[in-house]
């Protein structure tokens, strides 16, 4: 592994020939290995970065402009943080690193995203594992060994919008007769939201595509540019749209609990959920690109209001802060 400097130099350009050459210098026994970059290059420099498999057992990640490169930087040192003892379970297996030049190189992992066969195993068994990453992930200690070493954490970098800017901006995407409770139900998130709690060390983009499963076992959680401060239930913001019902939110919520001592709000989590899913609905349709799961805006409310149902949580009543 090529030691990391305070110098950080991403690529001059997201091409196989610029990954060869950047491998060759940090880890010189793959820098002749075939090549496939697997995710295409946005048009954005925000994002300009992507991954690579190397000889079909690696995988590279990498950036070619400033604000990508930093946020690659970040990943290799919280990844490095993470994994001295006691280290969070289900991290990548770090084969290489390198900021100058910016290149992180783990052990591919084979298995499926959790999309892929969350409706087919025990969800229950799926939520032990996820709390047990998360109760690791989380704990105060954590959050100080990786403060020690990287300084002062900011905030997690993947926001969703606002009450206000949702409110503003989602209603047009929904029917005429959803639009009454989508403006209540971000008055409720808000009035959820309002008082802070603590924050611990988050994933933050925590997504089903961020984790690879063999069958019922967690193998890896990956994508860690954007971890930082957040409180706990920030983390789960996407679980209750992940499989059939919401089954996977409270089975991860009963282990979390069992685990670690420490009771998740299923209110804050749902607020969060609220605007991660509108949010993406949003950007998605003023964008022109098509939702995940390739349906409407007003079909993502509907699946809103059966989570909420679900979870016996009325966005109409007061909601009490503790």
């Amino acid at each position: 592994m090529r030691r990391r400097g305070s110098a950080v130099r991403w690529l001059a350009e997201g091409s196989s020939a610029a990954v060869a050459g950047a491998l060759r210098r940090v880890a010189p026994g793959l820098g002749d290995y075939p090549i496939a970059i697997r995710e295409s290059i946005g048009e954005d420099p925000l994002w300009w970065s992507a991954s690579a498999m190397v000889g079909g057992r690696f995988v590279a990640k990498f950036a070619w402009s400033r604000p990508a490169g930093l946020r690659l930087a970040h990943e290799i040192a919280v990844l490095e943080a993470l994994a001295r003892e006691p280290a969070v379970p289900f991290l990548p297996e770090v084969v290489a690193s390198s900021t100058d030049p910016l290149l992180l190189v783990t052990r591919l992992v084979p298995g499926e995203a959790l999309f892929e066969v969350v409706d087919s195993i025990d969800r229950d068994l799926v939520g032990r594992q996820l709390a047990q990453f998360l109760g690791e992930l989380h704990h105060p200690a954590t959050r100080a060994r990786v403060e020690g070493a990287l300084g002062e954490l900011a905030p997690a970098a993947l926001q969703p919008a606002t009450g206000d800017a949702l409110r503003d901006g989602f209603v047009k995407w929904a029917r005429p007769d959803q639009h009454p409770a989508v403006i209540r139900w971000c008055d409720w998130a808000d009035d959820v939201l309002a008082t802070p709690r603590p924050s611990v060390l988050v994933h933050g983009d925590l997504h089903g595509g961020n984790q690879v499963w063999d069958g019922e076992h967690l193998r890896v959680v990956v994508d860690f540019e954007t971890a930082g401060l957040a409180e706990a239930e920030y983390d789960l913001r996407t679980f209750p749209g992940t499989g059939p019902g919401v089954e996977l939110l409270t089975a991860t919520l009963r282990h979390y609990t069992r685990i670690t001592g420490r009771e998740l709000a299923v209110d804050r989590v749902m607020a969060w959920h609220l605007r991660t899913a509108l949010a993406d609905a949003l950007w998605r349709s003023e964008a022109g690109v098509p939702l995940p799961d390739h349906r409407t805006p007003p079909e993502w409310v509907d699946d809103l209001a059966k989570r909420f149902t679900a979870l016996g949580i009325d966005p109409d009543t007061p909601t009490k802060q503790l």
